[in-house]
């Protein structure tokens, strides 16, 4: 490492061991920018809620103005007064309302990656700000909880049971993987033949990129379930807390653990919520309570035979990149933190 590196690192870490008293001052920032933005939507008449063709709730606005306004209030008292219990609690609740705002962001982000426009700007724009601000309040509500000078855990292994659960969350790809690939060779799965498909998905919107990548039998979905897994993986093995080799500058390094943290929490908040909810669907759907909604397929059992494979492989995937991403961050922690805790609950005990 160079003097400049050297230099570079310690400036680095100085700044950090300083966040959280810099993290209350960014959160109200971003609280006062986040009710701005709901306020500009309510005046203007623009909906942040978009339903299929048509959008509707444009009052929710003024939701957002509320939500901001509690989230200013709460880290603007943490930032002139510290971390008192009521504002811990406010803080927390606030973080609970933007995560379900920021709720599918995801679907905007892998839409974005492939080409594809959003369905709507402001609901995009909404999401992506919810989403920053649940990482920013969760910050402020824990700022009294990182002391100076944690020393950082040697990487590891997750524990056996969560790598079980990783290998059925990869495995609940695989007939996904096999679906989209039938269609993109221009088979036919569920009664739907690839060209059918392709026609669907040119009628919908698809991205040139989209197309063009169908159209060599490498269905864009099935590329971003192997980075999924990817990622997946990298939260349970060793090798995921440490650059690799080919990263040059940055080899043996250790990964900063939002790197990982940020996607697989986004992922696991989007996938998960969705693929158990769609499960109870379908399943009173298969056993007649609900009416299975077509779309594409030309009969209920092939709508119901498709379905269960993309539900099954959401829920199972998303429900273990939660357990995977829990036991990163617990095998990530600085060792200081919670020896830290241990002594101030001995103290108080005393």
């Amino acid at each position: 490492m160079t003097g400049t590196e050297r230099t570079m690192e310690a400036l680095w870490s100085a700044w950090w061991q300083r966040w959280p008293r810099w993290v209350a001052w960014a959160t109200t920032l971003w609280a006062v920018l986040y009710a701005g933005f709901g306020l500009a939507c309510a005046l203007s008449g623009t909906s942040l809620l978009y339903h299929g063709g048509g959008s509707g709730a444009s009052g929710l606005g003024w939701a957002v103005v509320a939500v901001g306004a509690l989230a200013a209030l709460a880290s603007g008292g943490v930032a002139l007064h510290g971390l008192r219990p009521v504002l811990r609690v406010l803080l927390w609740v606030v973080c609970a309302l933007v995560g379900i705002a920021a709720f599918s962001l995801l679907m905007d982000v892998i839409a974005l990656m492939l080409g594809q426009g959003v369905d709507s700007p402001a609901s995009a724009a909404n999401k992506a700000l919810a989403a920053v601000g649940a990482v920013l309040l969760a910050a402020t509500a824990r700022s009294d909880r990182r002391p100076a000078g944690a020393a950082v855990r040697v990487p590891s292994a997750a524990p056996r049971f969560t790598q079980l659960v990783a290998w059925a969350g990869s495995l609940a790809f695989v007939p996904y993987a096999a679906m989209k690939l039938v269609w993109a060779f221009g088979g036919t799965f569920a009664g739907v033949t690839g060209e059918e498909m392709l026609a669907t998905l040119e009628r919908n919107g698809a991205s040139g990129v989209f197309l063009t990548l169908e159209g060599w039998g490498l269905d864009p979905t099935v590329l971003l379930a192997v980075l999924g897994v990817f990622l997946l993986w990298g939260l349970v093995r060793p090798w995921g807390q440490v650059f690799p080799r080919w990263t040059l500058f940055l080899r043996g390094r250790r990964v900063p653990r939002w790197l990982p943290l940020a996607p697989a929490l986004l992922g696991a908040a989007t996938l998960a919520p969705y693929g158990v909810v769609g499960v109870g669907y379908l399943a009173l759907a298969t056993s007649g309570v609900v009416t299975m909604r077509l779309g594409d397929f030309h009969s209920s059992g092939d709508a119901l035979l498709a379905g269960w494979v993309g539900v099954v492989a959401f829920a199972g995937y998303g429900i273990a990149l939660t357990v995977a991403a829990r036991s990163y961050w617990l095998r990530t922690r600085p060792v200081g933190r919670m020896a830290g805790w241990s002594a101030v609950r001995s103290d108080r005990r005393g």
